[in-house]
């Protein structure tokens, strides 16, 4: 697995279009912009579903797929 520094700040962002299959480059965070469920493969491969998450921040994760299926919140946007 690569590593991340999560001191750096984000230097890149990208709007996420969740989908089940298609992966996107390692995340330092996902910013929600309407908050509800989430659901995501972490870069071990793990897949879970964070509910509830909160509009507005940024949440400090590192993704490799955000899934259709099992996602509720929208406008998310993948820091890099």
């Amino acid at each position: 697995m690569p590593y991340i520094d999560a001191i750096t700040p984000a230097g890149a962002a990208a709007a996420v279009t969740p989908h089940d299959t298609n992966t996107i480059a390692p995340t330092r965070g996902l910013y929600v912009g309407t908050g509800g469920d989430v659901k995501v493969m972490m870069l071990d491969g793990t897949a879970l579903t964070f509910t509830a998450m909160t509009a507005g921040i940024v949440h400090p994760l590192v993704v490799i797929m955000v899934y259709n299926t099992g996602t509720t919140a929208s406008n998310i946007v993948a820091l890099r």
